[in-house]
């Protein structure tokens, strides 16, 4: 497991990727560029270099993906090991001469048993560590044993390395790179080497005597229910080597796709209760179809159904009536399935452990919750950590939907837990962020050191489902923790599972084929210059096209109806418009072929300069293609192709509100809307990634296809020719 605190006796310095000697790290000197707090690999880099173990470039960067040295790796491993790297008898490696500047670190492991080289008497300082090479070097050098009898779950581990995976995977140095494989021919990145050594120098300092928690958890699945299958199997095998596993969903399992459209929650809630869900909170999502004539009914008859507890702290379902009886304002000891309470206690191997919920404030603003009211989230957490307390609970999960990064002004994870003493896991939703490793905080709102808080997410569209290894000592303070995302596109799907979700496919099926009421007397197309005929060499991703116009304008319309804020424009990637609509009905199904990858419409608010900058960006390879030429409504675009790239935007004009368009200022922040993936730096729009990391973003969760259904409905007659929305000047 990673630990909190680093506890291994390592040396004062060793060089990673340098050909010189660096000093020790200091504390103003550990923070890399390139090595951010949700990287997956950042408290081992950061708590290795803190140790004066691991030094980075001089440029200030640690290089993370790049490919990590059998040279490297033995400077590493000499250091902590504190070996004799002076008085070392010659490896005769004809590769490692004694001027070579590993040779020291070498021939010390060499003399140590803990290296071996190659049949031709060579050590290959210089290529890259594989990953079935650290396996036999971590285990030797740690003296890592097997633990168990069990057969490791890996089909691709050679007879003479099963013993040393096997102690890795025992004493939870790795987990494989996918749960039924090892590859041990895959070369280990710096970033890689650094957790592997992180967690190989911690094995010992496990505390047998602690209490273990495992917790496999889902979020933002957006009625992906096909997906459910996959998951489910997931789910089994985690329970398979630890029944005592719990299955928690974060939120947002309404809205996405046509199984909510036509079901409206049931079919994932069969599937959740079917995988034995224990506890799940409430997304954004969870409320939209609050302003339908029936209201909140399909969330209470969701709620009624589970054959599991809610959790909520910040959220009064009481002025709406369809939640009598199914809301408790108290945290409960003792709960009921198809119920929701403040928060509840778990009884787990003798321990008791308490749950509480989390909704963001922003879902009065991006969904439909009519009277149901939302309260502040440090204050009801503060309440809710009280009360567990107050009962003797000292083991503590918020289960939110607040988002990873989310806006800092509104509610997210990590100020949460720096805000809140007391909660040692978190296990989040809404913001979508693949946390590929949890993330550990053990610093407060002001710097100062606290007790350590874990959190994770697991992405979206159940493409994982995560899990999360906790020890607690005795005073319920975290101690171990480790996690990862099981990647669910290869699993097997669970026959079960498979066999409730038939007569739902199949009604959708059937849906896909549904006319929406829009008839086309002429195609909307998708040119590309590939395209036989195209004696134009017009495309989707350099020119502005009329579908490019109606999947743009219907975003903008649609955004403008879930702010108050002024939205100015909205724009959306050629590269995501993947397919023309034939003349004649439209299907739901042309539709979703449009826009296939299940985006959603975020809000942004962003400079006009870093508007600027992505329109150059937007037009940098005209009039070669590009997957990130930007259709846009709201706006008008020029630009000069015969000018150098960087240097080809004239104009950038917006509707001001009153059908004047005026010129954007490059100091001016405005709100614009866009699909998430482009909100997220998808395309290479880096100016979109720095707001998205700044909490300037907030997605919506509403579905672009379903968007463009309903902007075709609102029209009296569809457009026959583009606007002029983005023109180069220099072929007027």
């Amino acid at each position: 497991m990673n630990k909190k605190v680093f506890t291994a006796t390592l040396a004062t310095s060793v060089i990673v990727g340098s050909s010189f000697a660096l000093a020790p790290a200091s504390a103003s000197t550990i923070s890399f560029t390139d090595v951010k707090e949700d990287y997956s690999h950042y408290t081992a880099i950061t708590e290795l270099a803190k140790a004066g173990v691991i030094n980075g470039y001089a440029d200030g960067t640690f290089k993370p993906a790049n490919e990590i040295t059998r040279g490297q790796v033995a400077a590493i491993l000499a250091n902590i090991l504190e070996l004799d790297v002076e008085n070392v008898e010659n490896p005769e490696f004809t590769d490692v001469p004694t001027t070579h500047n590993y040779y020291g670190a070498i021939a010390a492991l060499k003399q140590a048993g803990f290296i071996n080289g190659y049949a031709d008497n060579t050590f290959k300082p210089g290529e890259a560590l594989t990953r079935g090479e650290m396996a036999s070097i971590l285990t030797k050098a740690f003296n890592l044993q097997s633990l168990n009898e069990d057969t490791l779950p890996f089909n691709d581990i050679a007879d003479e390395d099963e013993a040393y995976v096997k102690a890795l995977y025992d004493n939870g140095v790795t987990v494989g790179t996918t749960a039924n494989t090892f590859s041990p021919n895959q070369n280990v990145t710096r970033g890689q080497f650094s957790t592997f050594i992180y967690k190989a120098t911690n094995v010992d300092s496990t505390d047998d005597s602690a209490f273990n928690l495992t917790i496999m958890h889902s979020n933002d699945t957006h009625a992906r229910t096909d997906m459910a299958p996959k998951r489910a199997t997931a789910v089994k095998e985690v329970r398979a080597e630890n029944p005592d596993a719990l299955l928690i969903d974060a939120g947002d399992v309404f809205s996405g796709t046509l199984y909510f459209n036509e079901f409206q929650g049931q079919a994932d809630l069969e599937l959740m209760n079917y995988m034995g869900y224990d506890i799940m909170t409430f997304g954004n999502h969870e409320f939209d179809l609050g302003s339908s004539p029936e209201g909140h009914q399909a969330l209470a008859d969701f709620v009624e159904g589970a054959k599991f507890s809610f959790v909520s702290s910040n959220i009064n379902f009481s002025p709406d009536a369809k939640f009598k009886g199914l809301f408790n304002d108290l945290v409960s000891s003792d709960p009921e399935n198809g119920k929701i309470y403040s928060g509840l206690v778990k009884e787990i191997n003798g321990e008791k452990v308490g749950f509480f919920g989390l909704t963001t404030a922003e879902t009065k603003d991006i969904s439909s919750p009519g009277a149901i009211v939302f309260e502040d989230y440090l204050e009801e957490a503060e309440k809710a950590v009280k009360a567990f307390e107050d009962m003797g609970v000292d083991k503590i999960v918020a289960v939110t939907h607040i988002g990873f990064d989310d806006s800092a002004e509104v509610d997210n994870d990590q100020i949460l837990a720096k805000s809140v003493d007391g909660i040692d896991v978190i296990v989040g939703g809404h913001s979508h962020t693949q946390l590929s490793e949890p993330v550990l905080v053990d610093t407060d709102e002001n710097g100062a050191e606290k007790e350590p808080t874990i959190i994770v997410q697991a992405y979206q569209y159940s493409d994982y489902l995560g899990t999360l290894d906790v020890s607690f000592d005795e005073n319920g303070v975290v101690v171990d923790f480790e996690g990862q995302l099981i990647g669910l596109g290869e699993v097997a799907d669970d026959e079960g599972a498979l066999e409730i979700l038939k007569p739902y496919q199949d009604q959708i099926t059937a849906v896909e084929q549904e006319e929406i009421g829009v008839t086309l007397e002429a195609p909307l197309e998708t040119p590309r210059v590939s395209d036989e005929g195209n004696t134009e060499q017009l495309s989707v991703r350099k020119n502005e096209t009329i579908l490019g116009n109606l999947i743009t304008d219907g975003m903008l319309a649609k955004a403008k109806n879930y702010t108050d804020k002024q939205v100015i424009m909205a724009f959306q990637n050629g590269g995501g418009i993947r397919a023309a609509i034939n003349e004649g009905p439209i299907t739901v199904a042309e539709v979703i072929t449009v826009l296939p990858f299940g985006n959603t419409l975020a809000l942004m608010d962003v400079t006009g300069a870093e508007l600027k900058a992505a329109f150059e960006a937007s037009v940098a390879n005209y009039p070669d293609e590009n997957g990130g030429f930007l259709h846009v409504a709201g706006a008008k675009v020029e630009f000069d192709s015969s000018k150098p790239a960087g240097e080809r935007i004239i104009s950038i004009q917006y509707d001001d509100g009153t059908g004047n368009y005026v010129e954007l200022e490059d100091n001016k922040t405005y709100t614009v809307a866009t699909n998430a993936f482009t909100a997220k730096g998808g395309d290479g729009f880096d100016m979109f990634a720095v707001a998205y990391n700044e909490g300037r973003v907030t997605d919506l969760g509403l579905s672009d296809w379903e968007n463009l259904v309903e902007h075709l409905k609102s029209l009296e007659a569809i457009p026959s020719e583009v606007e002029g929305r983005i023109v180069d000047v220099s072929s007027k």
